[in-house]
């Protein structure tokens, strides 16, 4: 039932099967992680190359090397953030192998939980100006890497399902359902459980019109 998708760079090691993505270093997690701790504690327009260099002890260089430019430490810093999410995800469906909707109900809830509690997406979502909303587009305009990477990973668990719908239907039914879970993250409406339960209800309105 699955379809090949190819998960973006930086998340492979989330994927069963996937080679460990290669060209990383221990000075990139750390930087990446010095950053978010900047973000979180200081915002994103307080960082610079130079700063984050000496918050890590390295040359700013040695930052540029292995980061490149700020806009690619600040998507490197979201997916990393991410895979947090997803492997929550990824738990979920292993918890209901034979019922989707409950997969997904929960695999909402859990991603709309962590994200209301999550220090960097509060301190991205909360700005509304100025350099802090540059951050803010990977979340909406710019989350192809997300809801690809998303799409990765829940398409792998789909041939566990007996499924009375087609692969390209179900594909439409996947991308519907991240692309409501990421809308709730960036602007909720509800309670996590709530919204989850309503995901959910459309999910199973969907396959039940296919029987």
């Amino acid at each position: 039932m699955s379809t090949e998708v190819t998960p973006r760079a930086g998340l492979s090691a989330l994927f069963p099967g996937s080679a460990p993505a290669s060209g990383g270093s221990a000075w990139r997690e750390r930087l990446i992680i010095e950053a978010a701790e900047l973000t979180r504690s200081g915002g994103w327009q307080a960082i610079t190359m130079a700063k984050l260099a000496d918050r890590v002890g390295v040359s700013r260089q040695t930052v540029y090397n292995e980061i490149g430019t700020k806009q690619a430490l600040g998507e490197a810093m979201m997916m990393r953030e991410v895979e947090g999410f997803l492997r929550s995800v990824d738990a979920s469906f292993h918890a209901h192998p034979g019922d989707l909707v409950a997969a997904i109900r929960e695999a909402a809830a859990g991603v709309l939980r962590d994200a209301s509690t999550n220090p960097l997406l509060h301190a991205v979502l909360s700005a509304s100006h100025g350099a802090e909303s540059a951050l803010l587009p990977l979340l909406t305009t710019q989350a192809e890497p997300i809801i690809d990477a998303a799409q990765v990973l829940i398409r792998g668990h789909l041939d566990t399902y007996e499924l009375p719908i087609s692969p390209k239907r179900i594909g439409a039914l996947v991308d519907m359902v991240i692309r409501l879970v990421l809308s709730h993250v960036t602007t909720p409406t509800g309670t996590p459980e709530k919204t989850a339960e309503d995901i959910a209800w459309i999910a199973e309105q969907v396959l039940r019109t296919q029987r």
